[in-house]
């Protein structure tokens, strides 16, 4: 069985065959798909299509770039969000999707930070692992790490240094892949994989991106995982 530890399946992108697409990802071999949140605005979202179909499970948080405006207000929300599913027929298994991203230009780094912090003493206090948003920050992400330990989790398309991953590794991490390393020009992500430990390595798809290049152009969907691990 495989699992598919990061795939944005309440995506607008599968309203109009999301039933179809997780019976193809089922008969694919993909026993559990992860649905990580992105805001406060689709934690429903995510609740409803987790609850629909067995074998999804749900990670709520706020991404580092819907972080704008979000004030204290909205990490006693999560707080009280967490509490309340942790209680439910299909509690939460992280909290995520949560980092940083110093990639898209027009973002306060600061406040980027402040949130993730503060999202990482929720995963700490309710002793959940987290998924971590890492493009462009690796480096600050371990830094936040360091600072407030937390049960572990999944560093969501890795695309660091094999000396980084090791820190992730050393941190409690598994390191997610996907579509990124399967480009043959992914040279230098290539060489990292290869030379990683094999328990240290975890599939994901971040459906709908990041199509692995054997569906180049196409939208990215979990029962494409397979493909990805071969």
């Amino acid at each position: 069985m495989l699992i598919d530890t990061h795939c944005h399946l309440d995506a607008a992108e599968f309203v109009a065959d999301r039933d179809a697409l997780v019976f193809a990802a089922r008969s694919a071999g993909v026993g559990a798909i992860v649905v990580p949140s992105v805001d406060a605005g689709n934690w429903e979202a995510v609740h409803d299509c987790c609850q629909r179909f067995p074998g999804l499970f749900p990670a709520y948080g706020i991404h580092p770039l819907y972080v704008d405006g979000v004030a204290e207000s909205a990490m006693r929300n999560l707080r009280e969000w967490l509490a309340a599913e942790l209680k439910s027929a299909n509690p939460p298994v992280a909290v995520g999707e949560i980092g940083l991203d110093f990639f898209m230009p027009g973002h306060d780094a600061g406040h980027q930070e402040a949130v993730f912090i503060e999202q990482l003493k929720i995963a700490r206090d309710f002793d959940l692992p987290v998924l971590l948003h890492v493009r462009r920050s690796v480096d600050g992400v371990l830094k936040c790490l360091r600072r407030i330990r937390v049960r572990g989790g999944i560093a969501h398309a890795f695309n660091g240094s094999r000396e980084q991953a090791d820190e992730f590794i050393r941190l409690g991490f598994k390191l997610g892949f996907g579509g990124a390393a399967t480009w043959p020009q992914a040279l230098r992500l290539r060489k990292v994989v290869a030379q990683l430990p094999l328990e240290s390595i975890v599939l994901e798809t971040d459906a709908p991106d990041m199509a692995p290049v054997m569906f180049a152009g196409q939208r990215n969907s979990p029962e494409h995982l397979p493909a990805i691990c071969s």
